[in-house]
C-alpha cells in the first residue's frame, strides 16, 4: 500500500522528524487559502500522486506571490501528470500541498529497507539526494551508503554517525542528521513499512536537517494492526480492477499482454508468466486465486480478467494440493458459463482428484482445452491467441 506525500509527512512528524510547514488541498481557493496561512512571501505548489518523478513531469511549481499560488494551483490541480512511474497514460491530480519554500543548501537523500539477504534493514543514504538519484544508483553507486541494522538491536549511534560522515554532513548538523536517521529507522519498523524513504532531506542555511519530500510503501500483510495507516488509502490512486479483485482475497495486478492468466500461488503464477513469455507472447496480467479457491472465486476471477479487452484467450494453471481439481473444475465451468466465454481457454490441472477434475472438463459440453503440464499448457494458449488473432 502507497500513500501521498502529505501523508508521509504526516508520519514522519509524529516520530519527530522536522519538515516544512505544508497543508494538503483539494481546490485552488485552499490552495490559496493554505499559502494565506502560511504566510511569507515563497510557497511550493506540490501535485499529490502515487508517482515519483512530479518536478520533472511538471507537478511541483514555485510561487513568488499569492496570484503565482493561484495559477500554478490552477495548472496542476486536474491535470494528466506523467512521469517515468505513471506509464504514458499519467495519473489525474486531484490533491495538492501548498508547503513553505525552504532555503536548501544541500540535499540529501536517505531511506529504510527490508534487505531479505542479510535478512536485516538496509539504511541507504547519499550526498545526491534529488531528482537524478535513479540515476545515481545506475552510474555512480559508490556515492550510496549503506548500513545493515539488526531488529534485535537496532540503529547504532555509530552506524548513524557512519551514514552521516559517508555523505558529508557539516559537523555542526551531524547531530540532526543522526537523530533523523534514527528516528526514520523507529517509524519504518512501527508503521510496518516495507520503504521509508526522504528524497531529498535538506540542509538549510542555517543547518537544520529537514524531510523535503517523504515516500512510504506499507506490507499489506500487517495493516490489520496499522489501521491509522489504512484510513490514508486513496482508492483513486489504484487500480480499480486491483480493488476490486481484493473483495474476493485475489492478489491481483494487471499487465499489457493478452493472455489472461489464472493460478493458485503467487511461485506458480510467476513460473505460468515466465513461461508464456518463453513461448513468445506476454501474459495480460498476474492473477492468485489463493488456496481456497472458490466457484465465486474463480467466476469473480475471469469477470476481472475479461474487463481488459486486450485478453484474447485465458490460462487456468491450478495445482491441487489442499484443493480438490473436481471443485476447481465445477468452478471453471461455472465461470465460463456465467460470463459466457468466448474466447480461447486452456486448463491444466494437477494434484489432489486431478482425474475427475480432467473429466468433469471434458464432460461439460464447452471449449476447452486441457493440457497436461505447464509447458503444453503455455504452447496451447499461445497457439490458440495466435490463431484467433
Amino acid at each position: 500500500m502507497k500513500i501521498h506525500e502529505y501523508q508521509g509527512k504526516e508520519i514522519l512528524r509524529k516520530f519527530g522528524v522536522a519538515t516544512p510547514r505544508s497543508f494538503p488541498c483539494f481546490s485552488v481557493d485552499e490552495a490559496v487559502k493554505a499559502a494565506e496561512q502560511l504566510g511569507g512571501n515563497i510557497w511550493v505548489v506540490k501535485a499529490q500522486i502515487h508517482a515519483g518523478g512530479r518536478g520533472k513531469g511538471g507537478g511541483v511549481k514555485l510561487a513568488r506571490s499569492l496570484d503565482e499560488v493561484r495559477a500554478h494551483a490552477s495548472a496542476i490541480l486536474g491535470m494528466q501528470l506523467k512521469t517515468h512511474q505513471t506509464g504514458p497514460a499519467g495519473q489525474k491530480v486531484r490533491r495538492l500541498l501548498i508547503e513553505d519554500g525552504a532555503d536548501i543548501k544541500k540535499e540529501y537523500y536517505v531511506a529504510a529497507l527490508t534487505d531479505r539477504a542479510t535478512q536485516k534493514v538496509a539504511i541507504m543514504a547519499s550526498s545526491e539526494g534529488g531528482m537524478d538519484i535513479e540515476e545515481v544508483a545506475h552510474k555512480t553507486p559508490e556515492k550510496i551508503i549503506k548500513v545493515f541494522v539488526d531488529p534485535l538491536v537496532g540503529l547504532t549511534d555509530a552506524q548513524a554517525k557512519e551514514l552521516a560522515n559517508g555523505i558529508g554532513v557539516p559537523e555542526a548538523s551531524q547531530a540532526q542528521a543522526i537523530d533523523t536517521f534514527k528516528k526514520l529507522y523507529t517509524c519504518y519498523m512501527e508503521t510496518d513499512a516495507s520503504l521509508a524513504e526522504i528524497n531529498p532531506l535538506i540542509l538549510e542555511g542555517n543547518g537544520n536537517i529537514k524531510a523535503l519530500d517523504a515516500k512510504f510503501n506499507f506490507d499489506s500483510n500487517a495493516l490489520y494492526r496499522q489501521q491509522e495507516i489504512v484510513a490514508y488509502r486513496d482508492l483513486d490512486e489504484e487500480d480499480a480492477d486491483e480493488i476490486e479483485a481484493s473483495k474476493f482475497d485475489l492478489a491481483y495486478i494487471s499487465l499489457d499482454g493478452n493472455i489472461g492468466c489464472l493460478v493458485n500461488g503467487a511461485g506458480l503464477a510467476m513460473a505460468t508468466m515466465d513461461t508464456i513469455k518463453l513461448f513468445g507472447a506476454e501474459p495480460a496480467n498476474f492473477l492468485d486465486v489463493g488456496g481456497g479457491a472458490t466457484t465465486e472465486k474463480v467466476t469473480e476471477a475471469f469477470k476481472i480478467m475479461l474487463k481488459n479487452p486486450k485478453v484474447k484467450g485465458i490460462l487456468v494453471n491450478i495445482f491441487g494440493g489442499i484443493m480438490d481439481c473436481k471443485i476447481i473444475a465445477d468452478g471453471i465451468i461455472a465461470a465460463a458459463q456465467e460470463v459466457s466465454l468466448n474466447i480461447p481457454l486452456v486448463v491444466r490441472l494437477e494434484g489432489n482428484n486431478v482425474d475427475a477434475g480432467k473429466a468433469t472438463l471434458a464432460s461439460s459440453g464447452l471449449a476447452i482445452t486441457s493440457a497436461d503440464g505447464l509447458t503444453d499448457a503455455a504452447q496451447k494458449i499461445v497457439a490458440a491467441v495466435g490463431k484467433a488473432a
